[in-house]
């Protein structure tokens, strides 16, 4: 099989954790970032201070480039489909400020001695294979040899100044709209554990793959001013940034949240990554559950991989983009001015 070495370990069996779910606890990143002070430049429009994924920088009136990095371990067996999910997540967050892909470069991490060239050579494929569904070019990058496979791209967009979303652009009224199902991390682990029934693993793969473009332009085109995307810190932990830093509290409608085919099950049976459990912990002081069971609490933390936009847009606007890119895009809740606060329905 394509996705094992000669000794015939699966890929995904040389890595500690799947994903976005091998994120740094959101905690822990916030710990260690608290003892910089904020880079400052008149032409630096995004920097580190709201917590976005991207810098955006000022070019001239009329044009900021955007740039972004992401990688992370194996979490599938297929090289090439690990490739094209890790460099479709790492273009999100161009997508995320509302941007434009114009080229990346590929970051590698490898164990030459463990798994063979040709199975990296079938990862960047995979990137490229990104690329070109995204009209962006992928040239060159760095490798380093390594015990785990890691993958990814660093990237750079463009974006227009004054068409820039960020996590601090949520206003008084918006309602919150979400365009991919959750449970990508959930279903991971579980191909990692060797469990995932074959549909459950396709719609999860399937969704990962799955760019943002369409989902930036329906946003762009609904006014929004505050948007992310949603990856390893899950709904929770990424509408909790986008609270604090827009100053609002949001009140999620939970029955609203779609999620990707065979999650719950998988969840009952006990399959959960322990990113999402930490997500859940680092929002804790911020959450009013109202009732939901800590499985439906869980879900909504789950560490996703590739996952969609969470933007902010007026009410009307808002339903007009979920018409235009249908299910399983959605309004999911609302924002009102306030502190941080997530209060689940």
């Amino acid at each position: 099989m394509v996705g094992e070495n000669v000794a015939g370990r699966r890929l995904s069996e040389f890595s500690h954790g799947g994903g976005c779910a091998c994120k740094l606890a959101p905690g822990l990143l916030a710990d260690v970032l608290a003892g910089f002070a904020p880079v400052t430049h008149p032409d630096l429009l995004v920097g580190t201070e709201t917590g976005d994924d991207a810098a955006v920088w000022r070019i001239d009136a009329d044009r900021a480039l955007v740039a972004t990095t992401d990688f992370f371990t194996p979490l599938v067996d297929d090289p090439r489909t690990w490739g094209r999910i890790a460099a479709t997540n790492a273009v999100s967050d161009v997508y995320a400020m509302g941007g434009r892909p114009l080229f990346a470069l590929n970051l590698v991490a490898w164990p030459s001695t463990e798994l063979p060239m040709e199975m990296l050579a079938e990862v960047l494929a995979g990137g490229a294979d990104a690329g070109a569904q995204c009209g962006f070019a992928v040239v060159g990058g760095h490798s380093v040899d390594d015990p785990e496979p890691k993958y990814g791209l660093a990237v750079v967009g463009e974006v227009h100044p004054d068409k820039i979303m960020t996590n601090a652009g949520l206003r008084d009224g918006d309602v919150l709209v979400l365009t991919k199902a959750l449970g990508t991390g959930i279903v991971t682990s579980a191909i990692k554990m060797g469990i995932a029934p074959p549909h459950v693993a396709e719609a999860a793969i399937n969704s990962m793959i799955t760019d943002n473009a369409e989902a930036a332009a329906a946003a762009v085109a609904a006014g929004a001013k505050g948007a992310t995307d949603v990856t390893g810190f899950g709904l929770l932990g990424h509408l909790a940034k986008m609270a604090e830093a827009s100053g609002v509290d949001a009140e999620l409608d939970t029955d609203a949240v779609q999620l990707l085919p065979g999650v719950r099950e998988l969840v009952d049976s006990g399959v959960m990554p322990g990113g999402s459990r930490r997500n859940r912990d680092w929002v804790a002081d911020r959450l009013d559950s109202g009732g939901r069971t800590e499985s439906e609490v869980l879900l909504l933390a789950d560490a996703q991989t590739s996952g969609g936009l969470l933007f902010g847009a007026a009410p009307e606007a808002a339903a007009e983009a979920v018409a235009r890119l249908g299910g399983p895009a959605a309004v999911i809740g609302r924002v009102r001015t306030g502190t941080g606060r997530i209060t689940l329905r």
